[in-house]
This record gives C-alpha cells, structure tokens and sequence, in this order.
C-alpha cells in the first residue's frame, strides 16, 4: 500500500460500486428460457383446442360451436409471440432513459422582419414613425410597370 491513501482511496470506490448478487439482473439465458416456457404454454392450448372442437362437432353436429373454438385458437400463435417477446417489468431502481425536458424557448423568433417579395419597389418617403427604414410595397401579380 502507498503512504499517500490513494490505494485506499480506490479500495472504497470499488466497494461503492460493488453489486450485490441479490441485485444483479437475470441472464440473457435465464430470460430466454422463460420467454421459451411462456411461449410453449401458450401454444400448448392450440392443439388440445382444435381436437376439443372436433369432438364437440361429433358429439353436438353443432358447426357453430367448433367454429367458436376454433375461433378462439387463431390468435393463440399471435398472443404467445407477443407475450414471449416482452422484456422483463423494469424495476423502481432502474432509470428512465427518455431524455425529454421542458424548454422555455419559443420556437419561432419573437422580433419582427420586413417580407420583401422578388417584385417589390422601395417607397422613398419619409414615415411617421422612428424607424429610418423604407416602405416596402409589393406589386399585384399581372399589373405591368405603372
């Protein structure tokens, strides 16, 4: 160890930042195990579903009453994908990534510009107000040099 504490110094940075296993997240192939069980459950009602309407059918000659079960099992296969696709829940201790924040800028400037067109002329008189710039007048469209 160095006389000067700068040892020390790092041993309690590495305890700061030390993670608990009790707070360690699940592995990449614990997650996907569960996602895989998640979804073979799921699916495990498609088969069992169709066979239970190819009985009820025999035992009912009800068509509508199969076609209900059958119904029910068609989104089965969409349902256990989304399901089996979703991350774990985000815990409290877990930051939010979203960068947004309020800004209290307007978006547009708020000082005013003159609008000059491509056919405009300068008015040489003098205004009545402060302002020391010329008039802007814009021609109407179709009017020749009067």
């Amino acid at each position: 160890m160095a006389q000067d504490g700068t040892s020390r110094q790092a041993a309690r940075e590495d305890v700061r930042r030390a993670v608990l296993i009790t707070e360690a997240h699940t592995s990449v192939e614990e997650q996907h195990r569960a996602r895989v069980r998640k979804y073979l459950f799921i699916m495990s009602f498609r088969i069992p579903a169709l066979v239970f309407a190819a009985l009820a059918y025999a035992a009912w000659q009800n068509p509508w009453i199969a076609m209900a079960i059958v119904g029910a099992s068609i989104p089965l296969p969409w349902m256990a994908v989304l399901i089996a696709n979703d991350r774990p829940p985000r815990t409290d201790d877990e930051p939010s990534r979203y960068g947004w924040r309020a800004q209290n800028t307007t978006a547009l400037e708020s000082s005013s510009h003159p609008v000059v067109t491509v056919d405009a002329e300068f008015d040489e008189k003098p205004r009545d107000d402060a302002s020391s710039r010329p008039a802007v007048t814009a021609k109407r469209p179709g009017t020749v040099g009067t």
